[in-house]
């Protein structure tokens, strides 16, 4: 039975993994082909693009609680998270920033436990060592100074999204994702444009390849990949996506090493290998006992107890 649980639940764990492996990218595009220091725009010209791509296919806005739901994961996982991100990128080399972007499935695991009531199992909370400790193999300790600011970015960009992702998957569950997506993209890009015209001015210029840039993370690593993320929000434990996101840093780290012709040392190598195998180790199903439910038992076993004996009519049945 937990056999056919992962194959149902397979192709949503692929879907899944379009966000993690598109936001890999977006380290890279973002401090090779987008404006520097200007982050809040950055962040605004990311979020709204996508959101309005979405709105021409859901065709409809937000009602009842839906309006402040939008604006406050808005602001998690789009307005602010998008901000947050564009500084650690510009600031901190792919390896640290995604190091520090890898605890995130700890804190999922227990942001779903204390505000969805999810329980994480051993397997998940033995793939996120497992994972951790991978990506911690893998990418190593920086060569580089390292950037408070931008380490305390990466930090906060992190614990904002886990926190956005599990009231995400507790709000949408009967919700329209590409809707609710949608709805989130719209409110964190409105919310964070007026800031950007206050904090730093006119928008930055844009070259033709800062168009393209930003015209593939708004597309590709925003609106397809929020609406694969969420989707999978909607399916599968808050842990197992927060293990899929562990393909992130994964996807930075060989991304540069193709682009810049940098080789994996078998530490590396190692490193890469418990960071897969966590995901595979957080899988729907892992850990989960073979024992049949205990109400199916009830219900199969007939009961031995005898039955009471209806009162006689005009009469009233003791307690006891």
């Amino acid at each position: 039975m937990e056999g056919s649980r992962w194959t149902d639940s397979r192709p949503w764990v692929l879907i899944t993994a379009i966000a993690p492996v598109a936001w890999g990218t977006n380290y890279y595009v973002t401090r090779e082909f987008l404006p520097s220091d200007h982050a809040l725009y950055g962040g605004a010209i990311r979020a709204l693009p996508a959101g309005l791509l979405l709105l021409t296919l859901v065709r409809r806005l937000p009602r009842g609680a839906w309006w402040w739901r939008s604006a406050l994961l808005g602001v998690l996982n789009m307005g602010g998270f998008f901000t947050l991100v564009y500084i650690a990128a510009q600031r901190l080399p792919t390896s640290v920033a995604s190091t520090v972007m890898a605890t995130a499935p700890l804190v999922m695991t227990l942001f779903a436990w204390l505000l969805v009531a999810e329980r994480p199992r051993a397997a998940h909370l033995t793939g996120a060592t497992v994972g951790f400790a991978g990506v911690f193999l893998m990418l190593g300790s920086s060569a580089q100074p390292v950037d408070t600011v931008g380490v305390l970015a990466s930090a906060g960009a992190m614990g904002m999204s886990s926190l956005g992702y599990v009231l995400a998957k507790r709000w949408t569950q009967q919700g329209d994702v590409l809707a609710t997506t949608c709805w989130q993209l719209l409110a964190g890009g409105l919310l964070l444009l007026p800031v950007a015209v206050v904090v730093e001015g006119a928008p930055p210029p844009l070259s033709a390849s800062a168009v393209a840039g930003f015209g593939y993370v708004s597309v590709i690593a925003t609106a397809v990949a929020f609406a694969s993320w969420f989707g999978g929000l909607r399916r599968l434990p808050a842990s197992t996506v927060g293990l899929i996101g562990l393909l992130n840093p994964v996807t930075g780290v060989l991304l540069g090493t193709l682009l810049a012709a940098e080789t994996l040392s078998p530490v590396q190598l190692l490193g890469l290998a418990l960071a897969l195998a966590g995901v595979a180790l957080g899988r729907p199903g892992a850990g989960a006992g073979r024992r049949r439910p205990a109400f199916r038992r009830c219900v199969a076993a007939p009961s031995t107890r005898p039955r009471r004996r209806a009162a006689p009519r005009g009469r009233a049945g003791r307690a006891g």
